[in-house]
Order: structure tokens, then sequence, then C-alpha cells
């Protein structure tokens, strides 16, 4: 289908090239798009005696999103990576496949990104050649050709419609039925904690996981820098982070966002990620009362994400010792649950751990599942 498909696209890119340049005087369509009456004339001639699939394929390709629409269709997929015109991957059940399907033109592929680009109001520019936005149910992250030196680079990350809950986890076999019971634990005795794991372990699957365990009565407040997470009923609310490359407006950043939110009655709170200074502000909000919060953490294992902390407290707080630091993961975190991928590309759950002490050496940890 596909060959069949580019020989009719490039029989119409022909003829749009034969093309007088008044011929490309543009008007507002139903869809309010810009397109040129003869282009859209040359389209229709080309393929209506075609068949419907190739029909469609060969529309998408001027008019929508090319070899990727089954893809954004398809629920299965989670992510999907385009690093240029015939080089299009895509996740499922967290294994990579290479797509058999490509854009037809460097043109195609170009046009794509504009449009793709204007529905998520993220552009890229010489200047700031690196964008992150939100298309559907995808988190979209765009690089351009300036630092790739071939083609601008594009990955879409799925948000799912549905989010996720233990029971499903289990499911999945991402943890057994028994070891539900310790998460219900941790939320019903207000424990605070991270969900820590590598990039592609499901770490934003767990943390709504716990958010689905949480009582209709309590207010949590959700901090993150792209909204990700379901809030888990209409008592809670969310922040978001703000940077603007132009440097219009003025960035809000998580760690002002955690000091705000503790003007707004939280029962809770939640972090998307914690990446930078704003750890140490994140740790101090738990450790002066407020119970039950948690939020994830990018690191391989349990003991890999307390030394992580320890570097972003640093980074808010440089003047502090190791040893004040330490004091305050101390007295602000009780557990870390660890998420991993295996080379299968399995999502799994490696362990439950308690910080029980703190030795002279750092951290003593006890491996509860």
């Amino acid at each position: 289908m596909t060959a069949e498909a580019r020989s009719i696209y490039q029989r119409i890119y022909e003829d749009i090239q034969r093309l007088p340049l008044n011929e490309f005087l543009l008007g507002n369509d139903d869809d309010n798009l810009l397109r040129s009456e003869r282009v859209e004339n040359l389209v229709k001639s080309h393929t209506q005696n075609a068949p419907e699939k190739i029909r469609q394929r060969v529309l998408s390709e001027f008019h929508s999103w090319g070899p990727v629409e089954d893809l954004l269709a398809d629920d299965s997929i989670t992510e999907v990576l385009i690093n240029g015109p015939t080089a299009i991957w895509f996740e499922r059940q967290g294994r990579l496949h290479h797509h058999p399907d490509h854009f037809f033109s460097e043109l195609s592929y170009r046009n794509f990104l504009d449009r793709i680009s204007h529905a998520a109001n993220a552009h890229i520019t010489t200047e700031f050649p690196c964008a992150d936005g939100r298309f559907g149910d995808f988190r979209l992250s765009l690089v351009g050709a300036e630092l790739t030196q071939t083609h601008p680079h594009l990955t879409l990350r799925r948000h799912p419609k549905n989010p996720w809950t233990f029971a499903r986890l289990a499911d999945h076999q991402w943890c057994t039925p028994d070891q539900l019971k310790a998460f219900s634990k941790l939320i019903l005795e207000r424990r605070n904690f991270l969900v820590v794991g590598p990039t592609g372990s499901g770490k934003t699957s767990v943390l709504n996981a716990f958010l689905n365990l949480l009582p209709d009565c309590e207010r949590v407040v959700v901090i993150e820098d792209t909204s990700e997470i379901s809030l888990p009923n209409k008592a809670s609310m969310k922040l978001l982070t703000r940077e603007d490359p132009q440097g219009v407006l003025p960035s809000v950043e998580q760690g002002q966002l955690v000091r705000r939110s503790l003007r707004l009655r939280p029962d809770r709170l939640v972090m998307g990620e914690v990446r930078g200074p704003e750890a140490k502000d994140f740790l101090m909000a738990l450790a002066t009362g407020h119970s039950g919060s948690f939020g994830t953490l990018h690191a391989q294992d349990a003991s890999q994400a307390l030394i992580r902390l320890e570097m972003l407290i640093q980074m808010g707080a440089p003047q502090w010792s190791l040893t004040a630091i330490r004091r305050l993961i101390q007295m602000s975190l009780d557990y870390v649950v660890v998420a991993e991928r295996s080379s299968t590309g399995q999502r799994q759950l490696k362990g439950l751990y308690r910080l029980c002490s703190l030795e002279e050496n750092g951290f003593l940890l006890e491996k509860e599942i």
C-alpha cells in the first residue's frame, strides 16, 4: 500500500510543481486551515479512483499526520519516535518496533512538523532549537536539525486516558496481588515516599495508581512541569511550571510552586518529578507537617536515589553541610518504591525500601517487599 500511495503522491507533487505561483492563492476552509483550491482539486482528481485505504493515506500525507496517523490512534502504542522522514519507531508493551510506513518526501515531513507544532503550540527556531508541548494524549518533544545535524527529531509519549490503578498494574504483572496491601498501607499511614526508576520504567503510572488510593475528601496539590498526572478528585488542584524560551515572561519553577502550594491548604503534596533545587523546598514541606506526600525521582535503585536526592538538595542549599542534608532526608522521607523495566521491556516492581536509620556512612535501607 505504501508504494502505491507514494506513487500517487509523487504524481500530485509533480503536477503542483508545474502550477503558476498565482494558483497558490489561499483561502480559509471549514477546518480553518489555509489551503490552495487548485492543489485541493489536484489531490482529489488523483485519488478519486484509488482504493479507500490508499486514498486516505495520500490525503493524510497532505493534510494530517501521514504515516503516524494509525500509530496515534492505537492506544496500545505508548511512544512514537520520529528521527526523520523514513525513520519512525514506536513502543508497544515496553519494546521498540520499526514502523514500515514513512513520509513520502522531505517536504511532506516538514509540513507535518509545522502542523503538529502548531497544534501543540511548540515551535522551534534557530535561536531556540528545542520545544515541548501537549498534543492530544501525548507529551511532545521537538529537537531541531541545528542540534541533530540531520532532520528535526520528534518524540511523542502517550498519557493514558484512564489513570492506572494497582489492580491494573497487578494484571500486567507489575506486582503481585499480595504486594498491593503494602501500598495501601503507605497511603493509610500517611507515609512520605518517592517512586524511583530509570527512564521508561513507569514511574508516572505508579504515581497515578497511588493517587487512585486516596479518599475523595482529601485535597492534593500536584506540582509538575508537563501535565501528566490525573487529579484524584475535584477538591484537588494542579500547579504547572512555566518556561518562556523567548524571555518575554518570567519563568515559574517548581520550587516557587512548592512554596505557593503551602498556602493552598493541601492535605498532601505530590511532585511529578524531583529534578532540581526544588528538592530542598519539597522535603522541607514534608518535614514540617505535610505527611502522606510523594513524588518521583530518576534513579536506578533506592541507594542511588538517596545519593541523587542529596545532590539536588545541595543545589537548592549549597551552604548546607552533608550532615544537615541527610538529617532533612531522614526527617522527611519514609520509603522508596523502586520500579524497573526488564530486558524484555516488562515494567515491574523492583522493591519497596524503608529508611531505617542514618549511619555514619549513609542511610540504612531495609527491603520490605
